[in-house]
């Protein structure tokens, strides 16, 4: 599919996560990996960037919290979406462990994937990826409240350790995916990070991957205009996060 240009994709499924999340199964296949995203258009109402599920086919997973989330809830099987993409720099997986090995940093063991809020949508499409290369894999999703979490099940479903962590402690441990975190790997220190959520958190998974030397990759979700990298909508501390990521290398160096 060209990225230039809205393509048009029909719905033929609907699922309801939480009472305020819900996904959306296209008529489309994309050549993609975790971590790119694509932009969705609805004709007279926006176009927003999203984080892509799954791609064959295409599910994309809406949290309604305005204008152009209300108006995608409405939508049912048989209406149309237009998207342009895949757009942006993926995660990527480690492929080659020992001697003459390219991953930045000590080969991890397992990767541990920590989601804050709708951050689990990328990282269950990298935890699909990871699991059909037999990785361990362990999630963490963080929320402030037991409705708010979404996907545990689909997770623990891939053979994926599931943790899950909420601010009022409604639903698993009580406190942040970080703390979380930080106690698995006080455990078995031997992972590669990868998270997407709100900035706060990753700037806290950043600081735990450098205290502890380790590689890790963030997923940071912006507001864009263009999605390729013209417009600057999307900039931070002269970083474009839709051309230059979404996803950020912090390389370790233990």
């Amino acid at each position: 599919m060209p990225t230039s240009l809205p393509q048009p994709a029909r719905i033929t499924k609907v699922t309801d996560e939480s009472g305020k999340v819900r996904s959306l199964v296209l008529d489309r296949h994309l050549e993609a990996e975790p971590g790119q995203f694509v932009m969705a258009w609805l004709p007279g109402v926006d176009e927003k960037p999203f984080s892509l599920v799954s791609v064959d086919p295409v599910r994309l997973t809406f949290a309604r919290v305005g204008r152009f989330s209300e108006a995608i809830h409405t939508l049912q099987p048989g209406d149309q979406l237009w998207l342009r993409g895949p757009l942006g720099r993926p995660f990527t997986l480690p492929r080659v462990a020992g001697r003459g090995s390219q991953y930045p940093g000590p080969y991890p063991q397992y990767l541990l994937l920590i989601a804050g809020g709708y951050g689990v949508a990328p990282l269950y499409f990298l935890a699909e990826r990871a699991r059909a290369a037999g990785w361990p894999v362990t999630a963490i999703i963080g929320a402030q409240t037991a409705s708010e979490v979404v996907f545990a099940e689909r997770f623990a479903a891939l053979g994926v350790r599931v943790e899950v962590t909420t601010d009022d402690g409604s639903l698993g441990q009580r406190g942040l995916a970080t703390e979380a975190a930080a106690r698995l790997l006080d455990e078995d220190d031997r992972a590669a990070l990868y998270a997407c959520g709100p900035e706060p958190m990753l700037q806290a998974v950043e600081a735990l991957a450098r205290a502890r030397r380790l590689t890790a990759q963030l997923s940071y979700e912006r507001y864009m205009r263009c999605g390729f990298g013209v417009c600057g909508s999307c900039v931070r501390d002269g970083w474009l996060v839709c051309r230059d990521g979404p996803v950020k290398l912090i390389e370790g160096r233990g």
